[in-house]
């Protein structure tokens, strides 16, 4: 795009970092990134602003900025009736969870791109998602919306200032909601509402678009231990086997697509992002633990392998996603034709490869094809291919590979290499579990790389960092960071039983109370005291694609107190039951992760303590049966030599040191006699 002058576009966006601003820094549109200079000077010439909120890979986003911000004719009505800031949501969750907040209470709904018009004061008047360049179907155009709320900017200034005030005071009214007692029955409410919204054919919640939303399963998971129930365990199995055999699986390059546009999970949204990544790792490992089918211990890995191989940088952090498309094209990259696949394999393999993921002539997405297997049954294709089922997956993995390896050479879909520290300890997380539950010691070895990389790269003057991209550190971090955060600390102690993750949980989380925590009410502000402050403080609890900061804390809080015996810990997370439990007893399932909470505090809680010599079998025995099965009310805490918990732990301090492995089970803070029968305490613990 140029101007006049024959001369490229250039805006102030042209300084950041952030792959998204950089995506518009060549509009012929004014954008500002935000920041005191974009509002002065809506100040100093009396003009609204527009902010236009969205990430790198988003769909809609392109399909806008193709219309309207790279069009020249658009560009000059907005630059000259108002103010354009860009901001990147993944970069800026803060800005962008208050004008989604205004978002969905003006119009029911919210998305991306998010835009929002405010007066030079950030006080919101209008908002909406994607806007058409023209008006059509009863969707406002995104040029009649400059000229329209221009005009009713300039002439009653007055009904302008009222909305932006009246939507100010009721959005500092809704993050302010009062507590209570958190009883019980919303972990029923949960279960019920997830019930009624399964997809007893295809899995998954609801019709199309279709999310994985793991953290609803992870919360089945352990409603089904804690209460018995059969059917929560069988909405979580069929809903990841249904995801692992769609087309919302990268079947040859591994991976999650974002979400299904269509019910049976066939045609993914292609973009892929690391935070879906991490909580579906998470998910097959924990689906694994509970059910033992092998199938889940695949995907998992193969995910991982994906993460390891596509979206790791050189010095161990993971990149934020992959875009849907390439060559301007949605899915391209991930698509075949049947004649493609038989020129790559030749007739024999091809034809097994066309027949089991679902590769015909005619194509099942614009007259292309996602390979997947939702109607494949491998024992009949072995059959009409007179093979066994093993032969067939092995040349079916054969197959895989040279598909792959031409794949690789198309173009690749965008990348978005920034390092976002919140993400990143989500997938660090999933590797340290997968490290510890599949006895997988690369993954154990991937997950402290990269958290030395966030502890090396992404804290400034001791305080934790939220961005990483191109050598610039940005932005100072938020609370997801840090709930997020204390959850990889300790899944990285449960996986290594190294003394120091518990000691940097626990400095971590005083940190994270004392940057973020209400006084008042309980619970933690979305970005701390020390930051710079915006028309609102979010206090946000409910889930969305990612589980609150909140929600984890809460878990993890108290996951903390058991290992550390540090009793402060479950008194805040005790406050934040009570401070949240009107919003989760409200929408029950919308806050599956923090029931996970209340389920954690039902069940029959326990701190196992193993003291032994290194390399004693039978102390490698017993760890081993901790950490591979599914045991989510217990704590394990396991040491050579007991004096060096004294920081991390120090009521585990004071057991005696052995030569024999000696286990102590702890519960309502009191333990055990201590028992060197490791057969018995594992048969004892089964049970």
């Amino acid at each position: 795009m140029k101007n006049q002058a024959n001369q490229p576009y250039e805006n102030k966006l042209i300084h950041e970092k952030s792959p998204y601003l950089l995506q518009h820094a060549h509009n012929p549109v004014d954008w500002y990134p935000w920041g005191e200079e974009a509002f002065e000077k809506a100040k100093r010439e009396d003009k609204p602003v527009l902010v236009s909120i969205g990430y790198s890979t988003c769909h809609w986003c392109h399909v806008m900025e193709r219309e309207s911000f790279e069009d020249e004719e658009t560009a000059k009505l907005l630059n000259d009736r108002f103010v354009a800031i860009k901001v990147d949501r993944e970069e800026r969750p803060d800005i962008d969870s208050i004008y989604m907040k205004v978002c969905q209470g003006l119009t029911g709904q919210g998305g991306w791109p998010l835009n929002v018009f405010l007066t030079s004061d950030q006080k919101p008047f209008y908002a909406g998602t994607y806007f058409p360049k023209e008006s059509r179907y009863n969707i406002p155009g995104f040029k009649d919306a400059i000229m329209q709320l221009y005009q009713q900017y300039k002439e009653n200034p007055d009904r302008i200032t009222g909305i932006g005030e009246k939507i100010t005071a009721s959005l500092q009214e809704r993050m302010n909601a009062e507590g209570g007692e958190l009883t019980e029955e919303p972990l029923h409410k949960a279960f019920e509402q997830m019930q009624n919204s399964f997809d007893t054919i295809f899995g998954g919640f609801g019709q199309s678009p279709k999310f994985p939303s793991p953290h609803m399963l992870m919360y089945l998971l352990r409603y089904y231990r804690q209460y018995d129930n059969d059917l929560a365990l069988t909405m979580v199995t069929r809903t990841l086997d249904a995801m692992a055999k769609g087309g919302i699986y990268d079947h040859v390059g591994y991976g999650f697509a974002r979400y299904a546009v269509d019910q049976e999970w066939l045609v993914p949204h292609f973009e892929k992002m690391l935070y879906d990544n991490a909580m579906l790792a998470l998910t097959y490992t924990e689906a694994y633990q509970v059910t033992g089918e092998e199938h889940y211990k695949k995907v998992a890995c193969d995910v991982l392998e994906y993460v390891t191989r596509d979206m790791t940088s050189e010095q161990g952090g993971f990149y934020s996603a992959e875009d849907a498309d390439s060559e301007g094209e949605e899915g391209k990259f991930y698509v075949w034709t049947e004649s493609e696949v038989h020129d790559i394999l030749g007739d024999k393999l091809g034809s097994l490869y066309c027949k089991a993921y679902d590769i015909t002539s005619k194509g099942n997405f614009e007259g292309k094809n996602i390979p997947n297997l939702i109607q494949t049954d491998l024992s009949k294709v072995a059959k009409s291919f007179s093979m066994t089922e093993k032969d067939v997956n092995k040349q079916l993995e054969e197959a895989r590979k040279k598909l792959y390896e031409v794949r690789e050479k198309r173009i690749h879909p965008y990348k978005d290499d920034k390092i976002l520290t919140s993400w990143n300890m989500l997938m660090i997380a999933a590797f340290a579990k997968a490290g510890r539950v599949f006895a997988e010691h690369t993954y154990t070895q991937t997950a402290e790389e990269s958290f030395r990389f966030i502890e090396e790269n992404l804290v400034i003057d001791g305080r934790l960092m939220a961005r990483y991209r191109d050598g610039e550190v940005k932005f100072k971090a938020y609370h997801d960071d840090y709930a997020y955060g204390l959850w990889a600390l300790n899944e990285l102690y449960e996986a290594t039983f190294k003394s120091e993750y518990l000691v940097k949980a626990k400095k971590l989380s005083d940190e994270m109370h004392d940057l973020f925590w209400d006084d008042s009410a309980g619970g933690f502000y979305l970005y701390g005291h020390d930051a710079d402050e915006l028309i609102a403080r979010p206090k946000d609890v409910h889930d969305g694609a990612l589980p609150s900061g909140n929600s984890v804390a809460v878990l993890q809080l108290l996951r903390l107190s058991k290992l550390t015996g540090e009793a402060k810990y479950d008194l805040w997370a005790n406050k934040m039951f009570t401070a949240f439990s009107g919003d989760v007893s409200s929408y029950s399932s919308g806050h599956a992760y923090f029931l996970m909470s209340k389920l954690y505090t039902l069940s029959s809680l326990k701190e196992v303590v193993i003291v032994g010599g290194n390399g004693d079998t039978s102390k490698e025995k017993i760890e081993e049966f901790l950490q591979q099965n599914f045991f989510p009310e217990l704590t394990v805490i396991s040491t050579e030599d007991p004096t060096l918990l004294k920081e991390a732990a120090p009521f585990a301090a004071e057991f005696e040191k052995t030569d024999t492995t000696t286990i102590y089970v702890c519960e309502n803070f009191s333990c055990s006699l201590p028992e060197t029968n490791v057969e018995k305490v594992i048969k004892e613990l089964d049970n």
